[in-house]
């Protein structure tokens, strides 16, 4: 079959047979005259299959008639990530300039008085993700009451990256009476029953086995220790034959340091993560599409939609934690009909992985072997345990014996501990200073608890001599016995505080030092 079979009109036909296409896919030559038809369409497909196309050649025919308002797009589709909305933007360009149709891209790390001019000149196509879409709607920069065609693109990974709220409250916004294209590559149950509230009557189009790898990938599977993966993908990549390829990570600073460990040896490399910069990240992907840069190590930012012509190689320096998360790393290679590559270099604790792996895809892995390397086996564990925090560079059974020797039994730490040397010395000190200094016993008998009780029973006027003749038996010497201290002298021969008369209690009268 033809792209003239399927409905398209000539101009979009001629900007297919400049981009060099003359075949269809299965998905396109099943979801485009569904989608001319003005049908809602629940397509799933594995990656590189052309689903960016299956949607993007009939949305410009529905749309070269008609003109948008300001701030009021006719056409809205949704990407997860900034790369995969550039390439949609891209896609429109290439098929549409023989059309006269605006486009607005909205994505993070533009500013916004540039999106906000695209949008006031009118949009008939608005691509932007979840939250910078949300920003503009919330700043009163856009209204989205005019939208006709709504498409959802890459909805699993929508899902993991926890847009899928977002989603439904841009949903919530939009007309009811629209035609609404949903694709995934693959079709969990929370997505199955999201299509089911944001689709009227759908047309499914499914064109290959939910996370199925292309039988273009020629795979293998290498297993090493952990500290010997970054020798081991260098091994692999001088013995293969690489026009470009991919290195993927699970954590974005591994990509950073892999990246430095491959210019320090020699290779051309690049970096791209989420932490980067919008200009950095569009930069580097640039130079890898032009060939300026041959080995792209990226974290999974880079495992969606992305299309290189011709990539010939993936490798997975870390296996992915989502058994799914293969499919779409792998599934960069192998596109167009061309034979790509996929290596996978495996601890031996991540035998689990790679087992969920294997019964996703429905095919065991080959086993591959690393040059200069001896082959091992995987340990019988989950494979799940570097998900849960484990840091690079040191095997489970290492840690365990950190961990083991780290903390010494409670009688060594009894006798190590420096408190014990420090108790003799305040228990040597306490009795001489109890000896320089006069014991309360030796001191004259105060009677406390008779002259409480003679108190109590006395009347107030007989209690206050008593007070004075135990001030000056036991506390104070006279004040006369101090006359010899000329700096005290005024304050102690002050007069008796007013109020008080003759009697003054023995507290007042007792000079301060």
């Amino acid at each position: 079959m033809s792209f003239e079979s399927l409905g398209l009109s000539a101009p979009v036909l001629q900007a297919v047979a400049d981009k060099g296409y003359t075949t269809p896919t299965l998905i396109q030559e099943k979801a485009i005259p569904i989608v001319l038809m003005g049908r809602d369409v629940l397509g799933c497909a594995q990656t590189g299959t052309g689903k960016t196309a299956s949607f993007v050649l009939p949305m410009i025919d529905i749309l070269s008639e008609g003109r948008a308002k300001a701030r009021m797009p006719r056409s809205l589709i949704l990407e997860p990530t900034r790369e995969l909305a550039a390439q949609v933007a891209e896609n429109f360009e290439i098929y549409g300039k023989n059309h006269k149709l605006n486009m607005a891209l909205l994505i993070g790390g533009v500013s916004f008085p540039d999106q906000e001019r695209a949008l006031e000149r009118g949009a008939d196509v608005l691509i932007a993700t979840p939250g910078r879409l949300l920003d503009h709607f919330e700043r009163g920069g856009i209204l989205l009451n005019d939208v006709k065609i709504l498409v959802i693109d890459e909805a699993d990974r929508m899902l993991d990256m926890g847009f899928i709220p977002d989603v439904e409250r841009i949903v919530a916004t939009l007309p009811p009476l629209r035609q609404t294209l949903f694709f995934s590559a693959t079709m969990p149950p929370e997505i199955k029953r999201l299509a089911d509230r944001f689709l009227s009557n759908p047309k499914e189009v499914t064109v290959s086995a939910p996370a199925s790898a292309s039988k273009n990938i020629v795979q293998g599977l290498a297993v090493v220790q952990e500290d010997d993966k970054r020798e081991a993908l260098r091994a692999l990549i001088k013995e293969q034959d690489i026009k470009n390829a991919i290195v993927f990570c699970n954590r974005k600073k591994d990509v950073a340091i892999l990246q430095t460990s491959l210019k320090k040896h020699g290779f051309n490399a690049g970096a791209l993560h989420g932490d980067m910069s919008q200009p950095a990240r569009m930069e580097t992907l640039e130079k890898f599409k032009q060939g300026e840069i041959q080995i792209l190590v990226a974290s999974d930012v880079a495992a969606r939609g992305l299309d290189i012509v011709a990539m010939s190689h993936v490798f997975n320096f870390d296996v992915p934690f989502s058994p799914e998360d293969y499919v779409h790393r792998i599934g960069r290679t192998g596109r167009a009909g061309l034979t790509g590559h996929s290596f996978t270099l495996a601890s031996p604790e991540e035998g689990g992985l790679v087992e969920a792996i294997e019964k996703l895809i429905g095919t065991t892995i080959p086993r591959v072997e690393v040059p200069g390397m001896a082959a091992i086996a995987f340990e019988p564990s989950d494979g799940r345990r570097r998900s849960r925090g484990r840091s690079r560079g040191g095997s489970s059974s290492s840690s365990r014996g950190r961990s083991s020797s780290s903390r010494p039994p409670k009688e060594v730490r009894a006798e190590q501990a420096p408190r014990p040397q420090r108790e003799p010395k305040p228990q040597s000190e306490a009795p001489q200073a109890l000896e320089a200094r006069p014991p309360r016993e030796a001191r004259p008998p105060r009677e406390p608890q008779a002259e409480r009780s003679n108190r109590e029973s006395r009347p107030p006027q007989e209690a206050r001599p008593s007070q004075e003749a135990r001030s000056s038996r036991d506390r104070r010497p006279e004040r006369s016995d101090r006359s010899s201290r000329p700096d005290r002298r005024d304050r102690d021969d002050s007069p008796a505080p007013l109020g008080l008369g003759d009697h003054v209690p023995a507290f007042l009268a007792r000079p301060t030092r």
